[in-house]
């Protein structure tokens, strides 16, 4: 069988715009899949299946990844392990970029001020001021940390006025109720079982911190799969629109996967704030942060915070 040149140039340009499509789309994306404090869009999108189903012809492979921490969610980005972090605490994000880490915000997804707490023992009345010395357990690096050090400025102290002991929400909570700690820095129904047990809550972040609560990308991610990170951001503004749409059955979905009762959920829920878009108000609060963190020694370097977020994050 013989083939003219044309022929063949065709075929090599058919070839050529293939394989050009193709590297278009990675062969799989990996992202966290963080049920804490309570990240329905997260839940939602991954017991729907909606990354699956938009990426299906794409035949790209979605790999759901459980990292709880932002720290470590900022390291897995650096090392080119992890894509996409569903949910991130701006002050994780922060201190991710200001160690140099590759990182941005892709959108939006919690304005959260009482789903995060301190919570003394069961027996205690406590008062921040009344801490000086005491063993205080939470996650350092994250918006946790930041309210701590919040709440103890406010009262004229430091982090060094207290014994403040690295440690993940879920095992605070359980030191705090069993007297082995004095003080747990915890969130979402984590504070529900806590109150349930006699810990009562010492402050939450109103009036001390403005959480924000974002989906953040690995840079690199972005820039050679633009059209893939397009649509993730699409899909979870999907999940947050159909969770408006369908709220008792979302409710239900993110009751079952925390735990809780549909109840405690709709309490969750409320405490939330979700949203996508962010604001101007957004940003400046991020620089307020940096500000902070930096003071603090929580934040070694100063970055430039608007070239963190994403043309897609605002709009």
């Amino acid at each position: 069988m013989h083939f003219s040149i044309k022929t063949l140039m065709a075929a090599v340009a058919v070839s050529a715009c293939a394989a050009a499509f193709a590297a278009d789309m990675p062969k799989s994306i990996s992202i966290t899949y963080v049920k804490a404090p309570f990240n329905l869009q997260n839940i939602v999108m991954k017991e729907r299946g909606m990354l699956e189903k938009a990426f299906e012809k794409d035949g790209v492979k979605i790999e759901w990844r459980v990292i709880n921490s932002g720290a470590l969610q900022g390291q897995a980005m650096a090392s080119g392990d992890l894509d996409f972090s569903a949910v991130m605490n701006t002050a994780s994000l922060l201190m991710a970029a200001g160690a140099g880490n590759p990182i941005a915000v892709a959108t939006g997804v919690a304005h959260p001020k009482e789903i995060f707490a301190m919570v003394g023992r069961p027996g205690t009345n406590f008062a921040v001021k009344d801490l000086k010395g005491k063993k205080v357990a939470g996650p350092k690096g994250t918006v946790l940390h930041q309210l701590l050090v919040a709440a103890l400025l406010k009262e004229g102290m430091t982090i060094n006025d207290v014994q403040f002991i690295n440690m993940d929400p879920g095992a605070a909570m359980t030191a705090v109720v069993a007297g082995k700690v004095d003080a747990a820095l915890i969130a979402a129904n984590l504070i529900i079982k806590a109150n349930e047990a006699g810990a009562k809550t010492i402050t939450t972040c109103e009036g001390l911190v403005e959480p924000n609560l974002v989906m953040t990308v690995r840079r690199a991610f972005a820039v050679d799969y633009p059209e893939a990170y397009e649509k993730v951001v699409a899909v979870n503004r999907a999940a947050l629109k159909w969770i408006q749409e369908h709220q008792e059955e979302a409710l239900q979905i993110g009751a079952k996967e925390q735990g809780v009762t549909v109840d405690d959920a709709k309490k969750l829920y409320a405490w939330s704030n979700f949203y996508d878009t962010l604001t101007d108000a957004d940003i400046q609060s991020l620089a307020k942060d940096q500000e902070f963190l930096v003071e603090n020694g929580m934040m070694d370097k100063k970055v430039d915070v608007k070239s963190l977020i994403l043309p897609s994050a605002l709009k």
